[in-house]
């Protein structure tokens, strides 16, 4: 008992506690939609594309989440805007955005004299140095990302299983599509200080992934994703101060080796299922 006691009775494991929770709920979540609509490399790209604004909040003394939450809407709405009315392939015209953005950044964090130390903690987080107002910034965004994900529940399901049908439906598929892009950016910003810019894509998308391996119904798979990312934080928070490891990439790992678990399970499942099948046509 001691071991899980322990760490509570400092105030930065606790805050990484609950940063950790709030982000594995709405990342896992929002998630979700980012597999099952193939959208895996927009979210590493709109990852790496708020890195001039998290710099320039940095440079200029503003908290980083408002950097990067004004970065990252920006981006939503170019890539819309530049998918929509030029003929490039939409991810086509994420590439060109990432690899400009991104080198903007690191070029505008070079301005510093050693910006390494500085760069490392943008890329990789720094989950054990989340303050109050760290913590508070979080739940608040995080909750309006689950408001708008439970109000436009419905809609967002059907653009995602059946595109044409929301045209039938004469559903505002436009508007929509923005409006995922927009959440997607302003998680992002929740998760910029538990796992960084470089490994966000993993906690967007791993626990979703293996929710897929347990069900196919999306309340189902939101609930088990949500579930994986929450534990994930817990354990990594917890590895990251007892093996004195990075707690991003600690939080990332033990989302990974679940991940390969629930693949395993799901191997031997099918082809448990396979054998079951072909035995009767073999007598």
């Amino acid at each position: 008992m001691d071991f899980l006691l322990d760490p509570l009775q400092y105030d930065f494991i606790v805050r990484a506690l609950l940063a950790a929770g709030i982000v594995g709920v709405v990342c896992s979540i929002l998630g979700v939609y980012i597999v099952l609509r193939g959208m895996a490399f927009l979210g590493d790209a709109m990852a790496h594309t708020i890195l001039p604004g998290v710099v320039a909040a940095f440079l200029l003394g503003w908290p980083l989440a408002v950097g990067a939450l004004i970065m990252g809407v920006l981006t939503a709405l170019g890539i819309g805007v530049l998918t929509e009315r030029t003929a490039l392939k939409e991810d086509t015209a994420i590439g060109v955005i990432f690899a400009g953005l991104f080198a903007l950044g690191v070029a505008m964090l070079s301005l510093r004299g050693n910006y390494s130390i500085d760069l490392a903690h943008f890329l990789f987080g720094n989950l054990l140095g989340v303050s109050s107002g760290d913590l508070l910034l979080t739940a608040v965004l995080g909750a309006v990302v689950l408001v708008l994900i439970f109000l436009f529940y419905k809609e967002f399901l059907v653009i995602s299983f059946d595109p044409v049908l929301a045209e039938t439906l004469r559903l505002p598929t436009r508007f929509l599509n923005y409006l995922l892009l927009i959440l997607i950016a302003v998680t992002i910003v929740v998760a910029l200080q538990v796992v960084g810019v470089a490994l966000m894509l993993a906690i967007l998308v791993t626990p979703a992934a293996t929710a897929s391996f347990v069900t196919r119904r999306l309340p189902s798979m939101m609930i088990v994703s949500a579930v994986i990312g929450v534990f994930s934080g817990v354990v990594g928070v917890y590895a990251s101060y007892y093996l004195n490891i990075p707690s991003g990439p600690a939080v990332v790992l033990t989302a990974t080796l679940i991940f390969l678990l629930g693949l395993a399970v799901a191997a031997g499942r099918n082809r448990r299922g396979a054998l079951e099948t072909s035995a009767p046509e073999a007598a």
